[in-house]
């Protein structure tokens, strides 16, 4: 599959960050819901003078409604005469167009092969969760989960050991559809800070639709002492969904980083990442 840019237009990549809380997720939908990418499509046709036309964003990872992003990217094919006339104020007139819960901080001419989301190797996410008694601070209630039980974080973090590496992650996903559920888990670590906050870094080549948030499910029942620490390895054995695998809510969720390999390999991962991968020694039928 070709992703060449078409000629007489420059592919620009967006560095952009929002919190999700009144989004009903990246993706435009129908109904006139609100959404990031129809924000910021909007916001760019309004500050080009663009009249009707939209220039589609393409982006890293597509996030739920409620999960916030600081660190996702974009792209968007511009002609290269708008880009031209444009470039040197549009993102100072994109802080003024967007609303407050949505910034781009950046618009770079991206390299040659460069795709937002297949030329990604990896995506860093963070779950932050507390299980102070009395709740949580007021000024983080749209950032950080409450979970009323105490929790044991050397626990979660041996039962997260089982769940790293490559694996089928069907237990774990909301299946879709031709899609495959086999992901590469990089990282899954968890920290207490010193506010008592606990912070899971899930990091992966990939993600299947509710991953993060059922995997930090598994991991606060074993937390809290309601399941063993081998529990949340034996439900990915058997590759199916458990209904005692909770989803938790999206607002503790932040997409906090998209990896990139160098500009001479982005072409490279942009064909690898299109195809479907099977585990070794799965039957091709």
């Amino acid at each position: 599959m070709s992703d060449e840019v078409e000629p007489g237009f420059v592919r620009v990549r967006l560095d952009l960050s929002y919190d999700g809380s009144e989004f009903s997720g990246w993706a435009k939908q129908a109904g006139g819901r609100r959404t990031v990418q129809g924000e910021i499509e909007d916001a760019l046709r309004t500050v080009t003078r663009s009249r009707e036309t939209t220039y589609e964003l393409t982006v890293a990872g597509r996030t739920d409604a409620g999960v916030h992003a600081r660190g996702q990217v974009a792209h968007v094919d511009l002609p290269e005469g708008l880009w031209a006339e444009h470039r040197e104020k549009l993102l100072k007139r994109l802080a003024g167009r967007l609303s407050k819960d949505v910034r781009v901080w950046s618009l770079t001419e991206a390299p040659a092969g460069f795709n937002a989301r297949f030329s990604a190797v990896w995506r860093r996410y963070a779950y932050r969760v507390t299980d102070n008694v009395g709740g949580v601070d007021p000024l983080l209630r749209n950032h950080v989960l409450w979970h009323d039980w105490p929790l044991d974080v050397d626990v979660m973090n041996e039962a997260a050991q089982k769940l790293v590496g490559e694996h089928d992650f069907a237990a774990y996903c909301k299946k879709r559809e031709g899609a495959t559920t086999i992901r590469t888990l990089q990282e899954l670590s968890l920290v207490r800070g010193e506010d008592g906050i606990i912070t899971a870094t899930v990091r992966a080549d990939a993600f299947c639709h509710n991953m993060v948030r059922s995997l930090i499910g598994a991991l606060l029942f074993v937390g809290d002492g309601h399941r063993p620490a081998d529990w949340p390895g034996k439900v990915l054995a058997a590759g199916v969904r458990d209904s005692a695998v909770h989803v938790v809510r999206p607002h503790g969720l932040t997409l906090e980083e998209v990896g990139y390999p160098a500009d001479e390999l982005l072409a490279a991962r942009n064909k690898e990442a299109r195809n479907k991968r099977s585990l070794p020694g799965a039957g091709c039928c």
